[in-house]
C-alpha cells in the first residue's frame, strides 16, 4: 500500500487576546497509509483537532504543506479545497451536526446533490448507506426523533455518501455512551476493512487503539510517537503515564 496523505513541518498558532501568539502545532510531520485506520492521541490540548483539520483542509498551517497525491491543500484557494473536500473527503464529528429540519435519507443525499447528483439517484445511495448503517427502517425520522448513536451512525453514511477516500473522525465516540461508542468504533473498523476507506480519527477514546493501524502520540504540539499494528501493545495502566 502506499500513503494517501503527507504532512510536514505543520505549525500553528492562535493569538490570545493579550496579543500573544499561543503556539499549539510544533513542526508536526507525518504520513497516512491508504486504507488504513490512523488514531491521533493525546491530552486535551495539545493539538489533536487541530492537527485533524489541517489535515482535511478545514484550517491552514501558518506554515508546512499538506499533500494529497498532486494536490497541495494549503497552496489551494477556499473555493476549490471545498469542491475537493465534497468529493474526496467525509467527516464524523462528536455532536453530529445533522441538519434539524431535514429527515436521516435528507441529511446523506444533501451532500451528494451538492456534488452535482441527481436527486432520484442521491436518494437510492441514501437508502444503500441507511441499510450499511443499520437505520433503513429510520429513512424518514429527523435527528430529534433519533438516539444520539443512531445520529452517529447517520453522520457516518453522510460521510461516506461521496465515496470518499478518507473518513476525518474527530472524537467520533465522545458524546456517546460505552456501549454505543463501541458500535460506532466497530461500524468504522467495518467500512475501512471491507470498503478500503482510510479512517483519521482524533480521540480520547482509547478503545479506538484496539482497531487502529497506526497511533500518532501527539505531545505538546509535536509527535511523541508513531506505533503501528505491529508494534502496538499497550495496556491501560501504559496510557495512563502516556498521557
Amino acid at each position: 500500500m502506499s500513503d494517501i496523505l503527507t504532512c510536514t513541518n505543520i505549525h500553528k498558532s492562535f493569538q490570545k487576546r493579550d496579543e500573544e501568539k499561543l503556539e499549539i502545532l510544533k513542526g508536526i510531520s507525518l504520513s497516512i497509509e491508504e486504507k488504513h485506520i490512523n488514531v491521533i492521541v493525546g491530552k486535551s490540548g495539545v493539538g489533536k483537532s487541530t492537527l485533524l483539520h489541517i489535515l482535511a483542509g478545514l484550517d491552514k498551517p501558518d506554515s508546512g504543506s499538506v499533500n494529497f497525491g498532486e494536490f497541495i491543500l494549503d497552496k489551494m484557494k477556499d473555493e476549490d479545497i471545498s469542491k475537493f473536500r465534497n468529493k474526496n473527503l467525509g467527516f464524523v464529528f462528536q455532536f453530529h451536526h445533522l441538519l434539524p429540519e431535514f429527515t436521516a435519507l435528507e441529511n446523506i443525499s444533501i451532500p451528494q446533490m451538492i456534488g452535482g447528483v441527481e436527486k432520484v439517484k442521491a436518494d437510492n445511495r441514501s437508502r444503500e448507506l441507511l441499510d450499511i448503517v443499520g437505520l433503513s427502517e429510520r429513512w424518514n425520522h429527523n435527528p430529534s426523533e433519533l438516539s444520539g448513536g443512531e445520529q452517529q451512525r447517520i453522520a457516518i453514511a453522510r460521510a461516506l455518501a461521496n465515496n470518499p477516500k478518507i473518513i476525518f473522525a474527530d472524537e467520533p465516540t465522545g458524546n456517546l455512551d460505552l456501549t454505543t461508542g463501541e458500535e460506532c468504533i466497530a461500524l468504522l473498523k467495518q467500512l475501512s476493512r471491507e470498503r478500503g476507506v482510510t479512517v483519521i480519527s482524533a480521540t480520547h477514546d482509547f478503545k479506538m487503539l484496539n482497531v487502529s493501524d497506526q497511533v500518532v502520540w501527539i505531545r505538546d504540539g509535536r509527535v511523541d510517537k508513531i506505533e503501528n499494528r505491529e508494534e502496538l501493545s499497550i495496556s491501560i495502566g501504559q496510557i495512563g503515564s502516556r498521557e
